[in-house]
């Protein structure tokens, strides 16, 4: 079962409520996503860090409904 676009943006700002996320699908499929999370909670963490917040939000969909997700994450300028 994939995921939608609005659904992966909808965990994340539940999650992260500041956050600015642009979802785009890559293959068509809905399985294959990349996103860009800009978060004021990511200030000062490393980047792994900072990943591992988003798929925590992703609350285990990672691997199952989400095939795949390129992220790219940092915080407001």
């Amino acid at each position: 079962m994939a995921m939608n676009a609005a659904e992966i943006e909808a965990l994340i700002k539940s999650a992260l409520p500041d956050a600015v996320v642009t979802i785009e699908d890559l293959a068509g499929d809905g399985d294959h996503y990349a996103a860009k999370v800009v978060s004021a909670a990511f200030k000062g963490l490393p980047r792994v860090k900072q990943h591992q917040i988003v798929y925590a939000a992703l609350q285990g969909r990672m691997g199952g409904a989400l095939h795949a997700l390129a992220l790219q994450t940092q915080a407001p300028e």
